[in-house]
């Protein structure tokens, strides 16, 4: 499985349809962790879900290995290559699994709504990121959905106040969340540059180095008796299974989105994800909507959306004086 598809072989609506599951996917999850046991605590949580989608990553990996691609597996690296490479992934694995923890208590402490929308702040990182980097000047038009995205989640944060001792301290921690993920995914660029490993072989060996990770500082923390008992309980591990199968999934028909569209066009198909996770919060969590929320997140969404608009503008300009 290579990382791109020709022209001539993508398929821009299937390419649509695996945005827009992954819409579904992300606007369920804040939902489904929530839905958990109450006695269920958000370490072991993140841990039991990273080892169910660990198994479920098996398959897809384990039919690549039986066929032509091989990806990673077949490739001879330069020794410093490949010492780097290995690096990248112990890093990333690391910071992944923190991710997935620090998602579930975001969650559970901020709700579903209001992590939901924190979590759309993963632009703001990625271009953090480039400018410090990458030295990419943005261009007026964007400095200005930058700014109109930093007022609507700082709107949020204060819950509709603007008063700075209304900042809540369980928003501010959800902000973790895309920051760990803008830095990761900034460090695997390399490897996915770099080598010939597959979108498959990149999940398997992220969530199998955040199952390691997550599993020490879970015995540290809870100890092996509260392992055990999280293992044996149904109910814990059904809950695990279901978040960690769609967790993987995402990040599966994400890849393949990708693969035949844009990543503008799949982020901006899948950017309205919190108005679901809105909707299935109230259904079944009983959360009460605010108006600051709602708010906020047309706020966070047309944000969004001008940030894609105005890149996508700049390209254009930027090939046209190229000619």
């Amino acid at each position: 499985m290579s990382d791109s598809v020709s022209p001539r072989h993508s398929r821009p609506e299937l390419g649509i349809a695996y945005a827009f599951v992954c819409l579904g996917i992300l606007g369920t999850m804040p939902v489904i962790a929530n839905s958990r046991p109450a006695d269920f605590d958000a370490l072991g949580f993140a841990f039991w879900l990273s080892l169910w989608q660990l198994l479920f990553s098996l398959p897809l990996v384990l039919r690549e290995l039986a066929s032509n691609e091989k990806g990673i597996f077949a490739a001879h690296l330069p020794p410093d290559l490949k010492r780097r490479t290995i690096a990248i992934i112990l890093a990333t694995g690391m910071i992944f699994g923190l991710s997935t923890y620090v998602y579930v208590l975001a969650v559970e402490k901020a709700g579903a709504v209001s992590a939901a929308i924190a979590i759309q702040a993963y632009p703001l990182f990625a271009i953090l990121w480039e400018t410090i980097f990458l030295k990419r000047r943005k261009s007026p038009l964007e400095l200005f959905f930058i700014l109109l995205l930093l007022t609507a989640l700082t709107y949020l944060a204060t819950g509709g106040t603007w008063r700075v001792d209304g900042f809540s301290t369980w928003f501010l921690f959800a902000l973790i969340v895309p920051f760990l993920w803008s830095v990761a995914h900034v460090i695997i660029k390399e490897v996915l540059d770099r080598t010939p490993i597959t979108p498959a072989q990149v999940t398997f060996f992220r969530v199998l180095v955040s199952v390691g990770f997550l599993g020490i500082v879970a015995l540290a923390v809870a100890g092996p008796g509260r392992m055990v008992d999280q293992f044996v309980r149904i109910d814990f591990q059904t809950f695990a299974l279901i978040m960690g199968l769609v967790y993987y999934l995402e990040l599966i028909f994400w890849f393949y989105a990708v693969r035949h569209i844009d990543v503008s066009m799949a982020s901006s198909i899948s950017a309205p994800w919190p108005a679901l996770t809105m909707v299935l919060a109230i259904l079944f969590l009983g959360e009460r909507v605010q108006t600051y929320q709602l708010t906020a997140l047309t706020g966070v969404v047309i944000g969004i959306y001008g940030l894609i608009y105005a890149a996508s503008r700049k390209q254009r300009l930027e090939q046209f004086r190229a000619k």
